[in-house]
């Protein structure tokens, strides 16, 4: 009896929870459902849709095809249009929201340059669909995306490579796009299609990219080496050893980084001619008088005039690793000039070294020998000067007074000189 009275009890509790569903559902209305890509495709896959906007006329067309290849075609329509449930749509529909997924990514854009850009009402500033595109978006990996390897630098440059937009924006760089695909960088990866070459990507980053001159920027001087030392790990590593990569480090904003020697966007091979001729002078924004001190030196002068196979400033002192004359370990040390010498000249010896690539003849205290020699020379060459020059000046003289004297005498008195002689002014016309 008890068994049957509990039975009861379970049945009685299961349909009163049932009576209950039932209210619910009967006074809560029914929630719109997202229509089927089918649906909207029957009119936003027409040709020739489209809305006013801000006096701008803006396609509604979505190309079905490219859709459902997209990463976002199991979704459907209304995962991002979710106020489009309905036919017809509201007069105005809302923007998008890709936060509403990807909000690190989100965060990260409206804290750079094209986020701030867009927050007050930048018209040019490219959002999420301007790289990634609306309705054909694909994964990173997959060749045809906009923002694969291969592709960024075209997608980054329908904006920065049109000087029209740069000048409007300022933009320090207009053509960024175009010396980059001249580049070592540019041609590794578009014409090698090398994928591990740096892209636009690798340096200023995918969504938070700053100005260069805000010290969080990837690209701010400060924060270069490492940016590119995550492709040039040893080359880092050597130039932080450095006095240079020392300098930088300790906050020296006047020390060079890797742009100052190999600039960001044209960047070219090292072991290209003109390259190696430019840099010389490079090396003089910094070290003008060393420069000039190179340029009076057989060395200087033959680099002038275009030669690469002679010394130039890193065979001597290095490219990276660049330590002081004090440091043991430097390549111009007293210790080791020898054997940097020996690179280009194999029979050089302790005397041979003593040469001075850098004399400075009016410099007393550094080279006192080359000092009062030049002294010496330049007194030489100015006497040369002065007594020949007087010596012209009073023949002249003599000549142009016996010139006179001959014109002043008649005829009859004009007499030959004696044999084996001749006057001053014959002596001019022989």
């Amino acid at each position: 009896m008890a068994t049957l009275v509990s039975k009861r009890r379970v049945v009685g509790k299961m349909l009163g929870l049932l009576v209950l569903l039932l209210l619910w559902f009967s006074i809560q209305p029914l929630r719109a459902q997202p229509l089927a890509p089918e649906v909207c495709l029957s009119c936003h896959g027409v040709a020739g849709l489209d809305k006013a906007r801000d006096g701008k006329k803006i396609s509604l067309q979505v190309d079905g095809q490219a859709f459902a290849r997209s990463l976002h075609a199991p979704l459907g329509c209304g995962a991002c249009h979710s106020d489009a449930s309905a036919v017809p749509h509201p007069p105005e529909l809302k923007r998008v929201d890709c936060s509403a997924c990807h909000a690190q990514a989100a965060t990260d854009f409206s804290d750079s340059v094209h986020g701030k850009a867009r927050e007050n009402k930048d018209g040019d500033a490219p959002g999420c669909a301007g790289c990634h595109g609306s309705h054909d978006i694909l994964r990173v990996k997959d060749p045809s995306s906009k923002v694969y390897p291969l592709n960024l630098p075209r997608t980054c440059g329908s904006c920065h490579g049109d000087p029209d937009l740069a000048k409007r924006h300022r933009i320090p760089v207009a053509n960024a796009y175009q010396l980059y695909m001249d580049s070592i960088h540019g041609r590794a990866l578009t014409r090698s299609g090398l994928l591990v070459a740096a892209n636009c990507g690798s340096c200023h980053g995918a969504h938070r990219i700053l100005p260069a001159l805000d010290p969080n920027s990837s690209v701010h001087r400060s924060n270069v080496p490492a940016t590119c030392g995550q492709c040039h790990a040893g080359v880092v590593r050597t130039f932080s050893a450095g006095i240079h990569g020392k300098a930088a480090s300790d906050g020296n904003s006047k020390a060079p980084v890797c742009i100052n020697c190999h600039t960001a966007h044209e960047i070219r091979r090292v072991d290209m001619e003109d390259w190696k001729v430019e840099i010389v002078r490079e090396c003089g924004v910094c070290h003008a008088q060393s420069l000039r001190t190179y340029r009076d030196t057989f060395h200087g002068q033959v680099t002038s005039l275009g030669f690469t196979r002679i010394a130039r400033c890193s065979d001597c002192h290095g490219a990276h690793e660049i330590l002081p004359v004090s440091d043991p370990n430097s390549s111009v040390a007293p210790a080791r000039i020898v054997e940097t010498c020996r690179k280009c000249h194999p029979a050089a010896n302790a005397s041979f070294a003593k040469y001075d690539p850098h004399a400075e003849p009016a410099n007393r205290t550094r080279n006192p020998l080359l000092f009062y020699s030049s002294r010496f020379m330049s007194g030489l060459l100015a006497s040369v000067f002065v007594f020949f020059g007087l010596h012209t000046v009073l023949w002249a003289g003599r000549a142009l007074l016996l010139r006179r004297r001959k014109a002043a005498r008649s005829p009859e008195d004009r007499e030959p000189p004696p044999a084996g002689e001749s006057s001053p002014g014959e002596e001019e016309k022989q």
